[in-house]
């Protein structure tokens, strides 16, 4: 490049599909014999660089180089596994299993035991797996609910394993009707009885896992709030975000994100990454003014 357009590059590759800029990939090394992605990297830097690597992966091979950033980099970064092996599908997760040994000549799960422990390890092995039933099993939700209800609210401590277990086997239509029956049984949401009952990175995964049983959507908007709001945006989580589920499920994230926080999306994001040249802010002292 001779100098470089960013404000071009965004414009061309966001109006294309994943799929498209596979093309465009292909057909700029078949006229110049050089390798786009490795040009752009050249010519770009810092998270605009992030963003458009992200953009120009393919979606499998996206999530199996994040997951083996986050195990193989300083320290495991759990948020990372959390968010993808939650809201994957199973066959999903058995796509980059697959994907993951091909590219690095390793198991994914053993990478994965290598740097976790106890019941958040389990139910990480669990959901690599991609194991989980389908459909409803009409005649055991209610033994599933009481069988939840008697391994936290009733017991003294907590029998982790048995939320382990269901959480990471049952399919997430029977897991809805479990937590409607729970909820009858308990007087609590399952969220507020986990909440209670365990803790750590055990909890968080066991909420993800919820959450996306309930709506993958929901999930993704509240993790993409979560990423703005406080003393500094997490480029990161937003990029990968954004990137992953921009051909999935984007439109209905951003219909429950303005649901759920009263104010779109874009104008959120957009204000965040903004902030540090704007005063804009509501009466409340630190709320952005995007409502």
């Amino acid at each position: 490049f001779k100098g470089t357009d960013e404000d071009a590059i965004l414009q061309l590759l966001t109006a294309r599909t994943n799929l498209q800029r596979q093309e465009i990939k292909e057909s700029y090394k078949t006229l110049f014999g050089k390798d786009l992605v490795d040009d752009l990297k050249g010519e770009l830097g810092g998270k605009f660089e992030t963003l458009i690597v992200a953009l120009m992966t393919p979606p499998l091979a996206y999530d199996v180089t994040a997951l083996r950033n986050a195990i193989k980099g300083a320290g495991t970064y759990e948020k990372v596994l959390i968010e993808i092996l939650a809201s994957r599908t199973a066959n999903q997760v058995k796509d980059i299993v697959a994907a993951y040994r091909q590219e690095y000549d390793a198991s994914l799960e053993e990478d994965v035991c290598g740097d976790t422990s106890g019941h958040f390890q389990r139910l990480l092995v669990i959901l690599l797996q991609g194991n989980r039933m389908t459909g409803v099993q009409t005649g055991e939700i209610e033994a599933d609910a009481q069988a939840l209800f008697k391994a936290g609210e009733e017991k003294f401590g907590t029998d982790e394993q048995a939320f382990v277990t269901m959480l990471g086997n049952r399919s997430a239509a029977h897991l809805r009707k479990v937590f409607d029956a729970y909820m009858k049984i308990s007087g609590y949401e399952i969220e507020e009885s986990i909440k209670r009952e365990t803790s750590g990175n055990l909890e968080e995964l066991l909420l993800a896992v919820v959450k996306c049983a309930r709506s993958v959507p929901v999930y993704f908007a509240e993790t993409l709030y979560t990423a703005m709001k406080g003393a500094g945006t997490d480029d990161d989580t937003l990029i990968r975000v954004m990137v992953t589920r921009s051909e999935v499920d984007l439109m209905d994230i951003r219909k429950d994100f303005r649901r759920l926080f009263s104010g779109s999306l874009h104008s959120m994001i957009k204000w965040f990454l903004n902030r540090g040249t704007t005063d804009d802010t509501s009466s409340s002292g630190g709320t952005p003014g995007y409502l």
